[in-house]
Order: C-alpha cells, then structure tokens, then sequence
C-alpha cells in the first residue's frame, strides 16, 4: 500500500451498477460492496456495505479492530452486536461508533441486515479476544 499521509485524496463517485456485492470479504455468512473509498483516501479509510447472505450461526466471535476510527450506520434490516458486556440492537438508522480497541460480537441479525461500515486506515486488523460474558441465543430465519 501507498505511504497513506504523502498523497492527496481524489474526488470518488460511486453508483450502485459500479460494483457489485461479492463473498471473500472479512466475514463469510457477508458479502461486502466497495465504494471505492480505500482507493480515493489512499488508504486513510475504507466504505463498504455489508449485508447478510446466510442465516447467523455463530457470528463473528468476540475481537476488536485495530483501527483509529470504526463506525457503522444500520441501513436495513437490525444486527445484535455484544459491546463488551451489554447487548446493544441495531436497527435501520442507528449510527454506532466504535471506539478503538473495543472487544464485541456480533451474534444476530435480520435477513435484510445491510450496513455501511467506514473504518480508518483502511488496512485495518482484526483480533480475537476474550469475551467478558456469554452471548445470548439467534433468533432462527423463518
């Protein structure tokens, strides 16, 4: 990857017939949809739609990110996420910010789940951790 502080952003304009959603991202009961933002900042931060393409089983585990900044904005559907301790839904036009570091899980969610992740640098790691408490139970897909 470039030297993400030496170069300029780039103006970016994206339309939904410009890239499809496709499996292989981070996660493989998702399929994610870039939005040409890691290419435009040169790294700073990566956008993508996430949606769900197979029912939750036993979601993400518990991790954290390595990231400066993390946020994710519910734009259909609902997800249960575990933040730390405490089950927090989700749901369409809910904005999380995701403080650095921050152990969760996301452990339900709705068939119709999309949401826009934007995280910053755009390489970001993911690290298993230790959960503090047990996760609750799906709800199965009917």
């Amino acid at each position: 990857m470039k030297d993400a502080t030496s170069e300029p952003t780039t103006f970016s304009h994206v339309k939904p017939a410009d890239t499809d959603f496709k499996d292989g991202g981070l996660r493989g009961f998702f399929q994610y949809r870039d939005l040409g933002i890691a290419e435009a900042t040169h790294g700073k931060v990566v956008a993508h739609l996430v949606r769900a393409s197979s029912p939750p089983s036993n979601g993400t585990g518990w991790h954290r990110h390595v990231a400066d900044f993390h946020i994710v904005i519910m734009t259909k559907g609902w997800a249960k996420f575990m933040y730390e301790d405490k089950v927090t839904l989700v749901e369409a036009g809910d904005v999380v910010h995701q403080r650095p570091g921050i152990v969760h899980y996301l452990f339900d969610y709705s068939p119709d789940m999309e949401y826009l992740e934007v995280v910053g640098p755009a390489d970001f790691g993911t690290v298993d951790a230790e959960g503090p408490c047990a996760v609750p139970p799906v709800t199965p897909w009917k």
